[in-house]
């Protein structure tokens, strides 16, 4: 199951969603979206779920609750964003074990490690990450991701990476003092020269 829960306007990816749903509906899975947004792109994502009902749910709107029963319940969530100066759902889709697909911008590239021989040989993988902002490469991303399904093992592992990520302000309160840490020890550096 693939989930989106997100408002349905271009900054978010909408377009590079509708390029590869004919793709992605001949795959082995169910999509579930909730969100609403450009009344054309509401209009197609409800062509979609009319015409597919087995297999594509879309819920226009947002409901808090129903958005947090989605995104625990999902296996895969879907972020496509063109720019995304934060993100929060790539971060709750972690904690509730639900693996992220997210471009590489913003806050998505800073919060999601994306699965690699190396990432997974190093236990940090926390999701897929696509480069591109096109319908292929999100198709490919999702493929991706159901090839790892399929692998239990490799599947709990990303899961468990990404459920003890710390996203907490303590966290980024620490890497920012760090960061300070650095640039003043740096600034020292020159003062004596």
């Amino acid at each position: 199951m693939i989930a989106s829960i997100s408002r349905l306007v271009a900054q978010k990816g909408i377009d590079l969603l509708f390029e590869a749903l004919p793709e992605l509906i001949k795959l082995p899975l169910q999509m579930a979206f909730l969100g609403s947004g450009e009344s054309k792109d509401e209009q197609i994502l409800a062509s979609w779920a009319n015409n597919y009902p087995n297999r594509i749910f879309f819920r226009q709107g947002y409901d808090e609750a129903l958005s947090h029963r989605i995104e625990a319940g999902a296996d895969i969530f879907l972020m496509s964003s063109m720019f995304e100066p934060c993100g929060l759902n790539q971060m709750y889709s972690q904690r509730y074990g639900t693996i992220p697909i997210v471009r590489r911008v913003g806050g998505l590239a800073d919060t999601v490690i994306d699965t690699n021989p190396e990432t997974l040989s190093s236990g940090e993988a926390t999701g897929i990450v696509f480069e591109q902002p096109t319908g292929n490469a999100l198709l490919k991303a999702v493929k991706r991701a159901i090839k790892l399904y399929r692998n239990k093992k490799h599947w709990e592992q990303i899961q468990l990476a990404g459920m003890h990520q710390n996203f907490s302000w303590q966290n980024s309160a620490k890497q920012y003092m760090d960061l300070y840490e650095l640039g003043l020890a740096d600034t020292r550096r020159k003062i004596r020269y």
